[in-house]
């Protein structure tokens, strides 16, 4: 059957006919998913992610494009999507395992490391810097936005909203301080 005739009973929910549609361009996704990641393992998975996301949508394909076309866009998006959630997930890895390796040479070294350094971990640079200047150096307010290039009531904002973060990481869940 042809493509168009296969799109209109698969966007009806003609399963069989999605099937036959999708089964006709697998090998064109496929090749084009690994042309896109360099890495077969990589393709299999993204061609799948694409497929479930085409038998999910298929009913919002237009047909202004053809619909190799609107495949290849599905997969291109999922394709940077996946990037982007995966080079934050590995950016968060790395800042777990630094302060990890961190809290380890403090306490090898006898240093303290408290709940309050690990709540000022997780904060977001933009907050825990302003505070480390703030409260642990003695920087003022003005000082500190110069240095990071802000105005001061930004860094006054960061610092109040970091310290009420740490805070509210500090409480038990019984509202005692640990």
């Amino acid at each position: 059957m042809e493509d168009k005739i296969l799109i209109q009973k698969a966007k009806k929910g003609d399963q069989h006919s999605l099937a036959v549609l999708l089964h006709s361009h697998y090998s064109f996704l496929f090749k084009y998913c690994i042309k896109l990641t360099m890495n077969k393992h990589t393709a299999e998975d993204l061609t799948q992610e694409t497929i479930a996301k085409v038998i999910e949508k298929i009913s919002l394909y237009k047909g202004e494009a053809k619909f190799s076309s609107w495949l290849i866009t599905i997969a291109t998006n999922v394709y940077v999507d996946n990037k982007r959630k995966n080079s934050r997930h590995q950016l968060w890895k790395q800042d777990q395992m630094q302060q990890r390796q961190m809290r380890w040479q403090m306490e090898y070294r006898n240093e303290d490391w408290n709940d309050t350094m690990q709540a000022l971990g997780t904060l977001s640079d933009n907050m825990r810097i302003p505070i480390i200047l703030k409260h642990y150096y003695g920087y003022s307010y003005a000082d500190i936005a110069e240095m990071m290039n802000k105005s001061e009531g930004t860094i006054k904002s960061r610092v109040h909203n970091g310290i009420e973060a740490i805070r509210k990481e500090l409480k038990t869940d019984n509202g005692e301080s640990k």
